[in-house]
């Protein structure tokens, strides 16, 4: 691949303590481990906060052994959600580990944490117990069903939450089992909502000099994206059924098969309909009363999809999207990571870098897909070694060699 298609970029590597990015000067304590925290918190990394991550000395993060794959001591799933933070491992049930973690805190803008509701860190490191000594600090906490109701209790995966809030019901053929997202979607929409959370809270603490807590989760947030589902059955009380890639409201609107694969057509108006019944040879399609106009194709989706197959199935992928694409028609294939990851698309966005890892050697990351004055935050350190700061965190709250020794020391 050429230089100027490649979609890896190595990125700067200022120090570690070098302010950059709007968020440059807030510090966060990071308490969380799994995803939605460790999301949260990597992108305020991203975007130039000091995150400590407080990791137990057994073991750490447990997604650090949830592999393989493995780069260096450490599975890819911790890899993808902690850079540009440092690490520090504490015992937060002991007494000595508890009074490290108050110095920390006592010195952060934001904690974040996902301690399972009436657990004893949950007790212990509350929001009423840290706003009392702590009155600016604001604390993200994410659960699995939210604050209150009969499941506040119960602990929860993102598979779980998929389950349980409704995800898995509208994904699947409609004559087959109930499929799971293909990626984290319960554990990261938990994460993007609760870093949206946590910035109103920063906003509104710049004008009030009060702190606040800020809380979501996994459950909440699989509710709030079910948006045109959850509408339509407010107003027909019809339980939604699965429709494969297909839409409740649009069609033809999903994957369709060619001759040789997979491509998606997505028509959203009735110019792109005409457009696509004439690019494929099939006007009569236009003339037919049950597709007249989207609401019939809606009713009729059976029937117009048979049609469309049949038609679809006598070229090649890469015909239809020529053809279709050249008329306005919205389509594409359906790409694998390996063709998205050196597409040129990616490459002009400069979505993946290198950082450098300790162990691992050059480490590729997807970066923050969010720009700021046209430039895309740095990937300034690699996901942290378990420990890997745990000494110049300590010194920089006050612990003398000697402390942190006896700190550190295995128990």
């Amino acid at each position: 691949m050429s230089e100027q298609t490649s979609p890896h970029t190595t990125a700067p590597s200022p120090s570690a303590d070098q302010p950059v990015g709007p968020l440059a000067g807030i510090r966060v304590v990071d308490l969380s481990k799994i995803l939605a925290g460790p999301y949260v918190t990597m992108s305020l990394a991203d975007m130039g906060a000091d995150v400590i991550k407080v990791e137990h000395p057994d073991g750490g993060d447990p997604t650090r052994q949830w592999g393989p794959p493995f780069n260096g001591p450490d599975a890819t799933y911790y890899l993808s959600t902690n850079r540009n933070k440092r690490s520090v491992t504490l015992d937060l049930k002991s007494p000595e580990g508890k009074e490290a973690v108050h110095r920390l805190i006592a010195q952060a803008d934001v904690v974040v944490e996902n301690f399972r509701p009436g657990s004893s860190l949950h007790r212990d490191y509350s929001f009423e117990k840290l706003s009392e000594q702590y009155p600016s600090l604001v604390v993200l906490h994410i659960s699995a069903f939210g604050e209150s109701g009969p499941m506040r209790l119960e602990p929860g995966y993102d598979m779980v939450a998929q389950a349980s809030a409704g995800l898995m019901s509208l994904t699947g053929e409609p004559d087959g089992p109930p499929l799971k997202a293909g990626f984290a979607m319960a554990d990261l929409s938990a994460a993007l909502f609760g870093t949206i959370g946590l910035l109103a809270a920063l906003v509104e603490r710049g004008r009030t000099g009060r702190g606040q807590y800020v809380t979501t989760s996994l459950y909440e947030t699989q509710l709030a994206l079910h948006i045109n589902w959850g509408t339509g059955y407010f107003a027909t009380r019809e339980r939604p059924r699965r429709l494969g890639s297909g839409h409740p409201n649009l069609v033809p609107y999903q994957a369709y098969p060619a001759s040789d694969g997979y491509f998606v057509i997505a028509v959203g108006n009735e110019v792109m309909w005409r457009s696509l019944c004439t690019t494929i040879d099939r006007a009569d399609l236009l003339e037919d009363p049950r597709f007249t106009r989207n609401a019939d194709r809606v009713v009729n989706r059976k029937a117009l999809n048979a049609e469309l197959e049949a038609t679809l199935a006598t070229q090649t992928v890469e015909h239809w999207c020529r053809v279709l694409g050249e008329a306005s028609v919205p389509t594409t294939p359906i790409r694998s990571l390996d063709e998205i990851y050196a597409s040129e698309q990616t490459a002009a966005l400069g979505m993946i870098g290198t950082v450098e890892h300790p162990q691992a050697g050059d480490l590729e990351q997807i970066r923050f897909p969010v720009m700021f004055r046209g430039e895309r935050p740095e990937l300034r350190t690699a996901p942290p070694t378990l420990g890997q700061h745990s000494r110049e965190i300590l010194a920089e709250i006050g612990y003398d060699d000697a402390e942190i020794d006896a700190l550190l020391a295995p128990q």
